[in-house]
C-alpha cells in the first residue's frame, strides 16, 4: 500500500509520517518512510546565511530538480517494496509552491503525476496557518512567514488533483493526528479487500 501525505510546512506530516512507519513496524509488519523533500529548508538558510533571497524562478528550478530527483528515486525503491510505503510530500508540493508564488504549473509534473504509479491513499494535513506558523516558529529550523503559509494552504486547495485527497484535520496534539491518519488508511485498507 502506498500512502502520500501533503500539507503545509507545521502541519505535522512527517511527524505523522514517522509515526504511522514506527506502528506498523510495531505490529509486525513492513512499513518503509520515504522522504520527497526539495531542499527548501537549506535553501531558505544558506539566503538568510548570505543576506539575499532566491528569486522565486531561481528557487522553483532548484527545489523542483531536488523534489523531482528525490519523487522519480523513491517510487522506484516503493515498487521494490513488499509492505505499507509512506511518502512524505510529493509532487503535488511543489505544485502548491508554484502556485503560491505566482508561478504556472507547468507541463512536466502535471504530466508525471499522470505517468507515476497512483498512490492508495492521498492524504492532506490541514491546519490553521497561524497554528503551523506557530509550530514553525517554535521548532526554530526554517522562517517561513504567516503570510506565506497561508498563500501555501490556498494554492493547495486550488489544485485541479485537491479533490482526490483525504483531507485529515492536523491541528492537535501529534497523537491525537496519528489516531485521525489510523482511521483513515484503516477504512482504506478495508475498502480495498476483496470481498467473497
Amino acid at each position: 500500500m502506498l500512502i502520500v501525505l501533503t500539507g503545509i510546512d507545521g502541519s505535522g506530516k512527517t511527524t505523522a509520517a514517522r509515526a504511522l512507519v514506527e506502528s506498523a513496524r510495531a505490529d509486525g509488519k513492513n512499513a518503509l518512510l520515504l522522504a520527497n523533500h526539495a531542499a527548501r529548508r537549506r535553501l531558505s538558510l544558506l539566503s538568510e546565511r548570505l543576506g539575499w533571497k532566491l528569486p522565486p524562478r531561481v528557487a522553483d528550478v532548484i527545489e523542483t530538480t531536488v523534489r523531482l530527483f528525490n519523487v522519480l528515486v523513491n517510487h522506484a525503491r516503493a515498487q521494490r517494496f513488499d509492505g505499507l510505503v509512506v511518502m512524505d510530500r510529493h509532487l503535488h508540493c511543489q505544485l502548491a509552491l508554484r502556485q503560491a508564488n505566482g508561478l504556472g504549473r507547468g507541463r512536466l509534473l502535471p504530466w508525471l503525476l499522470g505517468k507515476l504509479p497512483a498512490p492508495d491513499l492521498s492524504v492532506h494535513f490541514d491546519v490553521d496557518p497561524r497554528l503551523a506558523h506557530q509550530r514553525v516558529t517554535a521548532r526554530g529550523t526554517d522562517n517561513e512567514t504567516l503570510a506565506d503559509l497561508q498563500a501555501f494552504r490556498s494554492a493547495y486547495r486550488s489544485l485541479p488533483e485537491f479533490d482526490e485527497f483525504v483531507v485529515v484535520d492536523a491541528s492537535g496534539t501529534p497523537e491525537q493526528v496519528l489516531a485521525r491518519l489510523n482511521r483513515v488508511v484503516a477504512g482504506s485498507e478495508a475498502m480495498s479487500i476483496p470481498r467473497n
